[in-house]
C-alpha cells in the first residue's frame, strides 16, 4: 500500500482486468469505481483486511457509468450507511434510474451475457449522490481529492486529482494497461474507445488536461498504477491517431467490423512486438481480444455519429 491505496482486483471477465482502488486516510476510506455486483465482496474483503468497517466508508468515487466502473454501485451503497456517491451530472439520472443503461448494454451484449457480465443492477436514490462540478474538491478528512471532467471516452467522465500522493485516478481517460503487458521497456499502453460516445478531439484534450497535474503516477481502472506518465501520454495520442486512421479507412467497407478488428489487433500486436513482448501473437491476443471488439464497437458508433 502506497499512501493509503489499495489496488482491488474485481475479477471482472479475468483476472488483473479490472481495478477498484480504496484510499484511506484517518481510519476513513473511499473507493474509486466499483467494478460490478459479481466485485462487491472484493471490495468489502479490502475493508476487513485493512481493519475498517462498512461505516467508515466516507465516499463512493465513480468515473463513468459505464458498468464495469459502476455496475456493483446500488448493490455497494446499500452497505455503505455513511456514504455518498460522487458522480458527474450527466450520469447522475444513470445511477438513480439505471433502466435506460441496462437497456443499451443488454442491446450490446444480449440478456444472458449481461447478467452473467453484470448481475441485476440496482438504482442509488438521488439523496445519496454528490454531484460534481469541474475542479470540485471532495475531503477525504483532510485529503483533497480533486475531481476534473474528461470527456473523451465519455461525456459523464471525470477524473480524481490526490494531491497527498500526487496521483489521479483516471477510469478509462488514460487508456489501458495491463500488467501482463509490461516489459524491461516499461507499462504497454493503448486507448479505450468503448462505445457510444468516443470522440477523439476530445480524447485527446483529457490526457493533455491530466499532464497540466503533473502526476507522479495514474491509477487507470484497467488496470492499477502506471508511472512515467509523459511518456505514455505521448503512446496514448499516437494510438488514438491509428485507430481514427484505421476506422476512416474501412469506413465504408461492407466487411468495416472485420477489417477493423484485424488492423486493429496488427497495429497493437506490432507495437507491443516494437515494445520488446516476449509474448506470442496468440499469448497476447489473449489479454487484447476483448478490448480489440469492444474498441471496434466504440470506433463504429464513432463514425456513424460523424457520418
Amino acid at each position: 500500500m502506497s499512501h493509503g491505496i489499495v489496488t482491488i482486483d474485481t475479477n471482472f471477465v479475468r483476472p488483473f482486468l479490472d481495478a477498484s482502488h480504496l484510499i484511506i486516510e484517518n481510519g476513513k476510506a473511499a473507493f474509486v469505481d466499483t467494478g460490478t455486483n459479481h466485485s462487491i465482496s472484493y471490495l468489502l474483503d479490502s475493508l476487513i483486511l485493512n481493519d475498517l468497517d462498512t461505516k467508515d466508508v466516507e465516499y463512493v468515487f465513480i468515473t463513468h457509468v459505464h458498468l464495469d466502473h459502476a455496475g456493483g454501485a446500488g448493490k455497494l451503497m446499500k452497505l455503505l450507511p455513511n456514504a455518498k456517491l460522487v458522480i458527474h451530472p450527466r450520469g447522475s439520472k444513470h445511477l438513480e434510474d439505471p433502466s435506460r443503461l441496462i437497456a443499451s448494454s443488454k442491446t450490446v451484449y444480449g440478456e444472458k451475457v449481461f447478467f452473467d457480465l453484470y448481475g441485476d443492477i440496482e438504482p442509488i436514490p438521488f439523496s445519496k449522490m454528490i454531484i460534481v462540478d469541474d475542479e470540485d474538491i471532495i475531503y477525504l478528512q483532510k485529503r483533497p481529492l480533486r475531481c476534473f471532467y474528461t470527456e473523451g471516452h465519455a461525456r459523464h467522465h471525470y477524473c480524481i486529482y490526490d494531491e497527498y500522493s500526487k496521483s489521479i485516478f483516471s477510469g478509462d481517460s488514460f487508456g489501458v494497461s495491463y500488467r501482463e503487458l509490461d516489459t524491461m521497456k516499461g507499462a504497454f499502453i493503448f486507448p479505450t474507445t468503448s462505445p457510444t460516445q468516443f470522440d477523439p478531439h476530445e480524447a485527446h484534450k483529457a490526457i493533455d488536461k491530466i499532464l497540466t497535474y503533473n502526476p507522479q503516477t495514474i491509477y487507470l481502472t484497467h488496470y492499477s498504477r502506471v508511472s512515467s506518465v509523459n511518456s505514455l501520454a505521448d503512446d496514448l495520442h499516437s494510438a488514438i491517431d491509428k485507430f481514427v486512421e484505421i476506422a476512416k479507412r474501412y469506413k465504408a467497407s461492407a466487411m468495416r467490423t472485420k477489417e477493423i478488428r484485424l488492423a486493429m489487433s496488427e497495429f497493437l500486436i506490432g507495437s507491443l512486438k516494437a515494445h520488446e513482448s516476449q509474448l506470442s501473437d496468440q499469448e497476447a491476443l489473449k489479454f487484447l481480444e476483448v478490448d480489440i471488439k469492444v474498441n471496434t464497437m466504440g470506433l463504429e458508433c464513432w463514425l456513424d455519429q460523424t457520418g
